[in-house]
């Protein structure tokens, strides 16, 4: 590429000059392709380690002047063929103009001139194109990259480091190159050069660890092998970027969706040194996951900027240090003490933003007042002016809204409808008027009983004044202070009146709620009625969830909670429905109106239990990963003793995916969803960590899984609320595991107490950190038990051993995954469906079907072998939608093993192009009035006859005209091409086609239409002819010969002049026609023929092209022979290896050899 003129002194150090003229001169870096002997050894050496390469491409061109010691480099490139291209340009353009210039300083400041005007017009259509905002020397690693890794253009670089790679005990210096798909090393060390690729997909464990023998090094674990790298000069932001790499590929594996590079992110003021657009992308992308985990934000939230400052906090009348944090919809802050204080304003709540007086107590304070009357002091601020502007350009942004914040109840609204709303609203599953539209059933199910004034009551009433205590002071409303006091009231339990609002609160579900008014009510218009595999799930467990609390024994309870999980499931179909959903949901609707219990349920599912809920509930089993790590790490001694009885794995998962409600009687398992929704899911852990510790002697003394098991369901059993004010809840586990001595009773609050107390020592950001670790071994577990599954469901009928189909099934994901991300004539996500059986899930187009051939097919049939490809891909795909899946993949190549004669040669050439399936038209008789009247039972024998399936046989195939005939002699003629029995089978095959030739044309005297008659089909076959240089030394018949003529272009479009005189050979003495019609006009093979005629009666049937091929010996022997599959499946992995030599290998294709 053209590059602004930089001075070099020294034009003959470490280059070797390759063209020359009187102004410019081509060079190559001494080290880079040939030669170069042991100076090119040790500069390419130094190039590696030094990343010179990276800085300087391996072929520039320098400008010169006769008078003048300094050099100019205006042109470089990472390949002869376009620094070539730089070269030509230069001699047809520029070089008989300054040859003209008598001043050298004049050519000098022309050439400068007219290169920097290049690149100024090249740079201007591409301003907003996301490689144009990399630096010139991050583009030049990208080219490197891909062309030492022969990766396509699509594969984009996020960075690259200078590091060690042990191979053995030995390091190797190089560069490691972490793209969006890809982990790559290179090295090349004293002649000795080592290439690493590492789909990202493949990564099962990354560790960064520090040994005696790898000191602060990184751990690249595969299903084969690990890769250990080090001396990194900044090993911590290397490793985070590795992490986030391989979180995106494992989310491809979940949801098979390509990455795609955030277009709105602001451009840098100036070309960032060393950082691409790619990894401004991703550092965006972790901030913005830290921020909205932290504040309990939707997705799709995008962190603006954050700086330092105070927070002027009333309640406790002092300035709280801190940070704030600005995005489109929130204006947020926390404290740097944790705990302190915690800030959430929605910009749709903000009335005045405005600077207020600044003094040296409070300086630069921003003052923000809200619509509940509330007033936030902000000081300390670096850049007061940019950020009140920029509050300011995000609300007039933001729609103007009524919602209120000081009564969440207002957001579904209480009035009364009128006549004609309520006409209208009588045809809608949801409405104001239904019960649950306005309260939780709980509250339905309470108005009803009397007061009661005993001592729970009482204790609930202080809890509610407490409550309220704290909203007058800390606020009430989104808009809330949040501190450790708010913990402590969490603590002590939410009194059942304030339980929706406050859930609502932490969970970051009112703001989605606000900001979506009647979203829910049309979804649940949208999906009702509607029948999938999840709404029957959701039907056959409506009456399974909370079966013994009376709000779902009527149809109320019953018809809130399928509406809720009804619009989840057409909102999300990702998740659509999992079992463990209608127990959470049917607590939240006992606490909740419909709606908000719906958007709480968005909440959990999307934010707060990520990925719970899928098909293969990930999240539950990473989290249960997690708590493995935990018990080692706080309980070991019982840890070993549990992994012995493979208790954990059994145990937990119940535990989070239900949060202890399914295990623990209702009254006391929702304190810890109270807890859950403020801490998150730590508390979660904590609790679970709790109650082992509680068992520890007991479980330590059980010698079996159930023994175990029994002692830890009867401790959740008797974990009682002693607070309750609710009348009991019966435990159906608790009525059916209860012995003849009860165990004695926990109170929850001790419970949750001893958690905290124990085990508060846990961090959010610690748990998401062994998240990561844990959800690439189930995520990559999940895989290879997809991998079994599918292996054994296809086995028996195949004709591959396990390992063989295991390996083709790992080439078949790979050729589907590659498409995610490098592209293809159709997405992913279309040819993906989670819901199939894992035998289905995966599919690929007609291209990569044919890419998969070429390199697995047993037969190699030249330029053919894609024409044969697309056939068998139009025989599998049965259903027509242009996609085969593993199981349909796997039965067209298994009729390609040795196994029976004609189901091959079937597949060589099937006659029609779309496969029809066979039928029978059964003619119903009409019966006269003497016949016989049948019974009944005879008309449904006929109709079940009918109905069945009937077996396609070689007989229904259809029968094989002309042009047919010739494309399925084509077909033979290419796959026998370079065979050790090469001509002993160019001799059967013609022998076979003469001999079909001749049946054919008997079979047309005894067909009804059989007669010298023959049809124009110039439109249907295309003209014939026979290479240069090609005759057959014999006259044959009118009919036959455009035959033999093809077929001799068929064989001769590739074959040099040996085969070429062979076949003649082969031709002249076995293609004879001597029984044909009485027409014997005489022409010559070799010559051209344009309009060429087919005979319309001519026809075979596959029955006689079977017979026929198994007249001859040869043909038996190669298509019975054994093909070593294994080997093409080796070479299928190694293409990667190839297409990078071949692409290093094309930088010598233009090198002048002369003589």
């Amino acid at each position: 590429m053209w590059i602004q003129p930089e001075e070099v002194l020294l034009a003959g150090a470490l280059w070797v000059s390759e063209r020359a003229n009187p102004f410019f001169i081509l060079q190559r870096r001494r080290g880079h392709g040939r030669g170069g002997g042991l100076s090119g050894l040790l500069v390419g050496t130094l190039d590696v380690v030094l990343d010179s390469s990276a800085r300087v491409a391996p072929y520039r061109i320098l400008l010169q002047t006769a008078d003048s010691q300094i050099f100019w480099n205006i042109a470089c490139g990472s390949s002869r063929k376009e620094i070539t291209e730089h070269w030509d340009w230069l001699e047809s353009n520029l070089l008989q103009t300054i040859s003209i210039f008598d001043n050298d300083e004049d050519i000098t400041t022309f050439v400068k001139g007219k290169i920097s005007g290049i690149i100024a017009e090249e740079n201007r259509p591409a301003d907003s194109e996301e490689q144009e905002e990399d630096s010139g020397k991050f583009r030049e690693a990208e080219l490197k990259m891909r062309r030492l890794f022969g990766m396509p253009d699509e594969e984009k670089l996020v960075n690259y480091y200078s590091c060690s790679y042990w191979k053995g005990r030995v390091p190797r210096q190089g560069w490691l190159y972490l793209s969006v798909n890809h982990l790559c090393f290179y090295s090349f060390l004293l002649g000795k050069e080592v290439t690493l690729v590492v789909p990202w997909t493949e990564v099962t464990q990354l560790d960064k660890n520090a040994t005696l023998l790898f000191p602060e090094s990184v751990r690249v674990s595969t299903r084969l092998t690990e890769h250990f790298f080090s001396m990194f000069l900044n090993i911590n932001d290397t490793f985070k970027l590795m992490e986030q790499l391989a979180n995106i590929a494992m989310r491809q594996l979940l949801d098979n969706e390509a990455f795609a590079a955030d277009r709105s992110l602001p451009k840098p003021c100036k070309t960032l040194k060393n950082v691409s657009a790619l990894k401004r992308d991703l550092d965006a992308r972790a901030k913005n996951e830290r921020y909205r985990a932290m504040f309990r934000l939707t997705q799709d939230e995008r962190l603006d900027g954050h700086t330092d400052c105070t927070l002027w906090t009333p309640f406790a009348k002092m300035h709280v240090v801190g940070q704030l944090f600005i995005s489109n919809n929130y204006i947020c802050f926390n404290s740097r003490e944790e705990d302190l204080c915690q800030l959430i304003i929605p910009l749709r709540e903000v009335t005045i933003v405005e600077k207020a007086d600044s003094s040296s107590v409070l300086p630069c304070p921003v003052s923000i007042s809200t619509k509940n009357k509330m007033n936030f002091l902000f000081a300390n601020l670096k850049d007061r002016d940019f950020l009140v502007q920029r509050i300011s350009d995000f609300l007039q942004r933001t729609p103007d809204s009524s919602w209120g914040d000081t009564s969440p109840l207002a957001l579904i609204g209480h009035s009364v409808p009128s006549a004609g709303s309520e006409s209208i609203s009588r045809g809608r599953h949801y409405h104001p008027g239904l019960p649950t539209a306005s309260c939780g059933l709980l509250q339905l199910y309470h108005q009803d009983t009397p007061e009661d004034l005993g001592p729970k009551a009482m204790k609930e009433k202080m809890k509610e004044e407490s409550w309220n205590i704290h909203f007058s002071e800390f606020g009430r409303g989104v808009c809330m202070y949040r501190t450790s006091r708010t913990r402590d009231l969490v603590l002590n339990g939410i009194p059942e009146c304030l339980r929706g609002e406050l859930w609502l609160l932490f969970s970051g579900a009112q703001n989605e709620m606000a900001t979506h008014p009647g979203y829910y009510g049309d979804l649940v218009e949208q999906a009702m009625g509607l029948c999938s595999l999840a709404t029957e799930e959701i039907e056959r467990d409506l009456h399974r969830s909370m079966p013994e609390h009376r709000a779902f024994q009527n149809e109320t309870g019953i018809a809130a909670l399928r509406r809720v999980l009804t619009a989840y499931a057409h909102r999300n179909p990702g998740i659509g429905y999992c079992q463990a959903m209608n127990i959470v949901t049917s607590v939240l609707l006992l606490y909740c109106t419909e709606e908000q219990a719906f958007w709480l349920l968005v909440a959990l599912c999307e934010r707060m239990l990520p990925d719970y809920y899928n098909t293969r509930v990930v999240g539950a089993l990473v989290d249960q990963g997690v708590f493995e790590e935990l018990t080692r790490a706080f309980l070991p001694l019982l840890y070993e003793h549990m992994q012995q009885l493979g208790v954990i794995s059994t145990i937990s998962l119940s535990w989070f995916l239900t949060l202890f409600l399914s295990v623990m009687p209702f009254d006391s398992a929702v304190l810890l969803v109270d807890c859950f929704f403020y801490e998150g899911i730590k508390v979660i852990f904590q609790v679970a960590l709790a109650v082992l510790h509680d068992n520890m002697d007991a479980l330590l003394s059980c010698s079996d899984e159930g023994e175990a098991m029994t002692i830890l369901g009867r401790y959740l059993d008797n974990v009682v609320n002693k607070q309750t004010v609710a009348p009991p809840t019966p435990h159906l586990h608790a009525l059916l595991t209860s012995g003849d001595e009860p165990p004695p009773e926990i109170d929850v609050f001790d419970l949750i107490k001893s958690s905290y107390e124990k085990f508060g020592t846990l961090r959010s950001d610690v748990i998401e950190q062994m998240r990561f670790k844990q959800r690439l071994k189930v995520i990559q577990s999940l895989e290879d038990t997809a991998k079994r599954s599918v292996v054994r469901a296809v086995m028996t009928e195949s004709a591959f051993s396990i390992e063989e189909l295991e390996e083709l099934y790992c080439l078949f994901k790979s050729k589907h995954m590659t498409s995610c991300y490098w592209g293809s004539t159709s997405s992913a996500a279309e040819r993906h469906d989670p819901s199939l059986p894992y035998l289905e899930q995966y599919r690929i187009d007609s291209a990569q079907f044919t890419q998969l051939f070429i390199s697995l097919a047993p037969w190699v049939c030249g330029g053919h072998t894609p024409t044969l490809a697309a056939r068998l891909f139009r025989l599998l795909d049965q259903n027509q939608d242009g996609l085969v899946n593993f199981k349909e993949f796997i039965t067209g190549l298994s009729e390609f093993r040795p196994r029976k004669q004609k189901k091959k040669h079937n597949n060589l050439y099937h006659p029609s192009d779309n496969r029809t399936p066979s039928f029978a038209l059964m003619c119903l008789p009409v019966w006269s009035s003497e016949d016989k009247v049948k019974d009944y039972r005879y008309y449904l024998r006929m109709w079940a006859t009918e109905k069945e399936p009937k077996k396609e046989t070689i007989k229904d195939l259809p029968r094989m005209n002309q042009e047919q005939f010739i494309e399925f002699c084509k077909t033979l003629y290419n796959m026998f091409s370079e065979d050790s029995s090469e001509q002993q089978l160019y001799h059967s095959i013609a022998t076979v086609a003469s001999l079909l030739l001749r049946i054919g044309e008997v079979g047309k005297k005894f067909s009804n239409n059989g007669g010298k008659k023959s049809v124009a089909a110039v439109e249907q076959a295309p003209p014939l002819s026979a290479p240069e240089g090609f005759t057959i030394k014999k006259v044959v018949c009118c009919k036959d010969t455009k035959v033999i003529g093809a077929l001799a272009d068929a064989h001769l479009e590739d074959e040099d002049e040996a085969s070429v005189s062979s076949y003649s050979v082969v031709s002249s003495g076995s293609l004879r026609c001597e029984d044909v019609a009485d027409d014997d006009d005489a022409v010559l093979v070799g010559e051209r023929r344009r309009g060429s005629t087919l005979d319309a009666d001519w026809s075979i049937s596959f029955e006689q092209a079977l017979a026929s091929l198994l007249t001859e010996a040869p043909l038996v022997d190669f298509f019975e022979r054994k093909r070593d599959v294994r080997s093409k499946m080796a070479a299928c992995r190694a293409q990667r290896a190839v297409e990078r030599q071949t692409s290093s290998a094309s930088d010598h294709e233009l090198t002048p050899h002369t003589v």
